[in-house]
């Protein structure tokens, strides 16, 4: 039996079913299934492709402040129960939880209609393929080597426990990404689109953007490290704005472990620590990137603003440090939307008088936590601005930024787009810390 096609009550039931089996003081049962189809490429041919179907039955038992859990991926009754039990007998050895608290009631959840889409869904094998397909002709139209991944996953979650907490979602998202490769291994260029809805996933325009970054960066000129002006592109941007979303947690801030600590106690919440135009936003109903209708610990996500205009207004935390602060803390959103101006990437270019266009970071690592200081290298297309215009590729770089100081320099914004599952705009910053030359192509 297959849980991917699930409906509501059908899920609800099964859930049901594994609860009665349960013994415990407090019992709650969850259902993860997936269906996970994938195409990938490499040296401008198809070389892979699959299809991964798999469901999962959690169950958590409590007894006092002892709790454990215990999976399995059969849905009989008989192995169901086995689950039960096996969660019984972890919890009743387990030490007590020194950050216990009480199980969740009832609760309500958002509804997230834009995160299923039927057309992702019933993607087919042929439809991937079809998807890659442009990528591969333009890599040979232009004299390039493409390697990418296509991947569509739909999922359906829900979640039962003995106090009467009840949810049930379905998602769904497809994923592009490509590198594209000069022949002789000079150039490189890289783009990563994902959609929840397919029809939304313009694969060709990716494939294209990646060819043009490889075939411009064939030639590089020496530029050296220092601090400059930088546009970061969005996919760019993402990866360091996703690292101070981490970062906004109550408890680190509380406890003077966080760039949110107050000197002296308490939080900075309520000061204004990044440029005005700088805002944070998220909502699982969002319909451009819309999230889980619930965090881990069954609290129900909803609206929340993070940064407005620079200030500082919300930070997240679990339900202990809540109780233990005696605040409302909400959960860690899964998706965010940082606030934009208007135009595109290339119309903040023509607006730039010199800066150095990032494309794409990787590898980066925690140098300070402190500041929120990390490290990581440019690569594939990294490019100079002069005059409103490309000028040339240079070499890539190491860098020593933080998020926060980065974006207290804000100097313009273009529209928000979609960039690894949020939305955040490409930004001119006034300095960005440049230490050492990369070897990277």
């Amino acid at each position: 039996m297959s849980a991917i096609d699930l409906s509501e009550a059908e899920a609800r039931a099964l859930l049901q079913r594994t609860l009665k089996h349960s013994r415990a003081e407090h019992c709650e049962v969850s259902l993860h299934a997936s269906a996970r189809g994938n195409v990938r490429t490499a040296r401008n041919a198809v070389s892979t492709a699959g299809l991964n179907e798999d469901h999962v039955v959690t169950v958590t038992s409590r007894f006092g402040r002892r709790s454990a859990s215990a999976s399995g991926n059969q849905l009989d009754d008989r192995t169901l129960e086995r689950i039960v039990r096996a969660a019984e007998e972890l919890a009743r050895l387990a030490p007590e939880d020194p950050e216990w608290v009480a199980p969740l009631g009832p609760q309500t959840y958002a509804a997230v209609p834009a995160a299923w889409s039927d057309a992702t869904a019933r993607l087919s094998p042929a439809d991937r393929v079809g998807l890659t397909a442009p990528g591969l002709a333009t890599a040979k139209e232009r004299g390039c080597l493409a390697a990418s991944y296509l991947e569509d996953n739909r999922t359906v979650q829900a979640r039962l426990s003995s106090t009467g907490l009840f949810g049930y979602h379905r998602s769904t998202v497809a994923e592009y990404s490509v590198t594209m490769r000069t022949t002789d291994d000079a150039g490189s260029g890289s783009a990563d689109v994902d959609q929840n809805d397919v029809t939304r996933l313009d694969a060709a325009a990716a494939a294209r953007v990646a060819t043009e970054k490889a075939v411009a960066s064939r030639e590089r000129h020496q530029l050296a490290p220092g601090t400059y002006p930088v546009i970061l592109e969005p996919l760019a941007a993402a990866e360091l704005v996703s690292l101070l979303m981490f970062a906004l947690g109550a408890r680190s801030a509380d406890e003077g472990r966080s760039p949110f600590s107050k000197p002296g106690g308490g939080t900075r919440i309520g000061e204004t620590l990044f440029s005005d135009a700088v805002s944070l936003r998220s909502d699982p109903a969002d319909p451009d990137v819309p999230g889980t209708p619930w965090a881990s610990d069954g609290r129900p996500h909803a609206a929340q603003t993070w940064i407005e205009h620079g200030v500082l207004r919300t930070l997240h935390g679990s339900r202990y440090w809540s109780e233990q602060k005696g605040v409302a803390l909400p959960p860690a959103p899964s998706r965010y939307r940082m606030d934009g101006g208007r135009g595109t990437l290339e119309e903040l270019i023509k607006g730039t008088e010199r800066a150095v266009l990032v494309t794409r970071l990787w590898y980066i690592r925690s140098v300070d936590p402190r500041t929120l200081l990390h490290t990581g290298l440019t690569r594939d297309g990294t490019f100079l601005v002069e005059n409103g215009r490309i000028v040339h590729a240079v070499n890539n770089f190491r860098f020593n930024e933080s998020p926060i100081a980065m974006l207290q320099d804000v100097q313009a914004l273009s529209a928000p787009v979609r960039a690894n599952g949020s939305m955040l705009p490409a930004m001119r910053l006034g300095k960005f810390t440049f230490t050492s030359v990369s070897d990277a192509v």
